[in-house]
């Protein structure tokens, strides 16, 4: 486990996720795990933090001196880049090459749609400052003077901006340009935010590491101001300094997440795959998906073996973040999705959601737009819920008004609209499953689906059905498991860095290894570490990721990477050289164990039948069955009965 910080002599963890309607919070003390759940505060997220901090301290009767660590995930970088709300920002570029980001990779928003666009660049070209330096493969073409550097910082100055991002040529491999430009801006310039790629991402592919480069440029005023009110409410309430999840899964702390922002752009669903991912592993799963359905949207994520399946990057808004993360999918699809009818007559949902407020009819908030919350409250899937996050009383009436003037619109009774509602949501939501199993190669139908969020238990089994799926396990945490798996989860640092090496050549890769391992070991001493490289045959364009012991030399890479080509592809090349592109390297401490074991089950439902739970409800539909585990959880099985049962 994480030892407390000096100071402080608290024995219980709390953490925190905010959603898109709930803010949610898990307290560990003695034991026991104490929940949590407040109205998210669109306003300001800081604020909904600490009253769900204050509830579970409530809760469990302790008062703030009690925590010895506070974790917490986010959406702020998300919701920013989603809603366009971040800071100014100028780009510096080798002169030439100031468009990388207008050009982007010189493809279509859409194959078959020619209308369709491409969202304009974080930087316009207005914002541009070009700098005469040039650097090769081979090192310093054209030298950088200092009057370049100088009238670089007066240019930026003059453009009035709050971050600057410094993406030059080659700038991954000969970093040197980049660092006298970053270090002379932010000695002239202390009030603006730089970020340099050589710091943010050191991978080669110009326009990826400038787009990554310039996210995290734009979003660093944006989370810092966050971090800054967040850290002044948490002292004023006597809590400890947060800890931010990162999208890789681990844990930062406040200063390297405001120096990082980009590496939090996945903060928000990071802690529910960590929770449902060491749930999956103490339940003996050996394949899961997660399925975390909340307010506004559902993600999910493919487990193997208790570990979540990483991806190198993504892109949010039109915008990619190459940075090691969880690879998750995200749809529009939450409890406040809002149903409606297009043009043609047909019932769509989402991708409009009514959010936290006014939210759901059934909320009485004010909300009269149909939405899956108020479906599910029409065919009585709801009816035992009572009081929603300890301050929402479920009103059906308005839940029905809703529902039936949608209904009124596309001709159809209001029940057979409720029911199309939730099948068109459950069907996007099986397409995200898809995406992370039969688009990965993977079939869906042995996997277990780790249902939670406050949505996620009353959809999961009919999303299994969809995607052959027979086995759906809903934690007795279920409502707050993401603010669960905050606690669960420890810090992480992840670094990596463009080598472009034949395997097997005259330089062993584990030599251009050892930098990258030093770094991270002393980023977290004691801590332990795991390799892994980007390869491809020589000639090809894309590379995967495999993992590597060091240990085995590049004999050991290259038979790693022939067996991972033919995994994933059906085949491999055993005679074709094998270059290393990148290096990979993570070094991760173990958090907080607090999952009780496993339990056998103590009572059996068939369905259909809602079952109430901590912070949300299962829905078991005809033709499945479940057991109340005696850990709390619910299992349901598709056509189980008691002797198909297992521990």
């Amino acid at each position: 486990m994480i030892g407390p910080a000096p100071g402080v002599t608290g024995t219980a963890v709390v953490g925190v996720d905010v959603g898109g309607t709930f803010t949610d919070a898990a307290l560990v003390h003695g034991g026991r795990v104490v929940t949590a759940k407040v109205p998210t505060t669109p306003g300001d997220q800081g604020e909904g933090v600490v009253a769900a901090v204050r509830a579970a301290l409530g809760a469990a009767g302790l008062p703030p001196a009690a925590l010895r660590r506070f974790t917490h995930g986010m959406t702020v970088g998300t919701n920013a880049l989603l809603e366009g709300r971040v800071a100014p920002v100028a780009l510096v570029a080798t002169a030439g090459f100031g468009d990388v980001l207008e050009l982007r990779r010189q493809d279509r928003a859409h194959l078959y749609r020619l209308s369709a666009a491409h969202p304009p660049p974080l930087v316009p070209p207005e914002r541009v400052v070009e700098v005469r330096e040039r650097c090769g493969p081979e090192g310093v073409l054209v030298p950088l003077a200092a009057e370049e550097v100088a009238a670089c910082v007066r240019r930026v100055a003059a453009l009035g901006v709050s971050a600057v991002a410094v993406c030059l040529l080659f700038g991954y491999a000969h970093p040197a340009h980049e660092q006298r430009l970053a270090q002379a801006l932010r000695r002239h310039l202390p009030g603006v935010h730089v970020s340099a790629s050589h710091e943010v991402l050191p991978a080669f592919r110009e326009y990826e590491r400038a787009s990554t480069t310039a996210v995290d440029a734009a979003l660093g005023p944006v989370l810092r101001a966050y971090l800054d009110r967040l850290g002044a409410r948490t002292r004023e309430a006597g809590l400890p300094e947060p800890e931010i999840m990162q999208s890789s899964g681990g844990l930062i702390d406040v200063a390297g997440a405001a120096a990082n922002a980009s590496r939090t752009v996945l903060s928000g669903p990071a802690g529910g795959v960590i929770g449902a991912a060491r749930l999956a592993a103490r339940d003996g799963a050996p394949r899961a998906i997660t399925f975390d359905m909340g307010g506004t949207s559902c993600d999910v994520a493919l487990v193997e073996g208790g570990v979540p399946a990483r991806a190198p990057g993504t892109v949010i808004a039109g915008h990619p973040v190459h940075l090691p993360m969880l690879d998750v999918v995200t749809v529009s699809a939450g409890g406040g999705s809002v149903a409606w009818a297009d043009s043609g007559g047909a019932l769509r949902v989402g991708p409009h959601s009514a959010g936290a407020r006014p939210g759901p009819a059934a909320y009485g908030h004010g909300g009269v737009e149909p939405t899956v919350t108020d479906a599910d409250v029409v065919l009585g899937r709801l009816a035992g819920a009572g009081r929603l996050g300890g301050a929402i009383t479920l009103d059906a009436g308005r839940a029905r008004a809703a529902v039936g003037a949608l209904a009124a619109r596309l001709g159809m009774d209001l029940e057979s609209c409720a029911r199309g509602i939730v099948r068109v949501a459950n069907a996007e939501m099986a397409r995200a499953v898809r995406l992370v199993s039969v688009e990965r190669g993977i079939d869906p139908r042995g996997a277990t689906l780790v249902a939670f969020g406050g949505a996620g238990p009353l959809h999961a089994c009919e999303v299994a059905e969809e995607v052959g799926a027979d086995r759906v396990l809903a934690p007795a945490a279920a409502g707050v498991l993401a603010a669960l798996g905050l606690v669960l989860a420890g810090r992480r640092h992840d670094l990596v860095q463009t080598v472009l090496l034949p395997v097997g050549g005259p330089v062993p890769v584990a030599d251009a290894l050892a930098p990258l391992r030093r770094r991270a070991e002393a980023a977290l001493p004691g801590a332990p570490v795991a390799v892994a490289a980007d390869c491809r045959y020589r000639g090809q364009g894309h590379a995967l990721t495999v993992e590597w012991d060091p240990g085995t030399g590049d004999a050991g890479l290259v038979a790693a990477f022939h067996a991972a080509h033919a995994r994933r592809y059906g085949a491999d090349a055993p005679g074709r050289p094998v270059e290393a592109v990148s290096l990979r390297v993570s070094v991760e401490a173990p958090g907080e164990d607090v999952l009780p074991p496993a339990g056998g089950g103590h009572r059996e439902v068939r369905g259909p039948a809602a079952l109430p739970m901590a912070g949300a409800t299962a829905w078991i539909p005809e033709g499945w069955s479940a057991r109340v585990r005696a850990d709390g959880a619910v299992e349901a099985r598709r056509g189980a009965e008691g002797a198909a049962w297992t521990a």
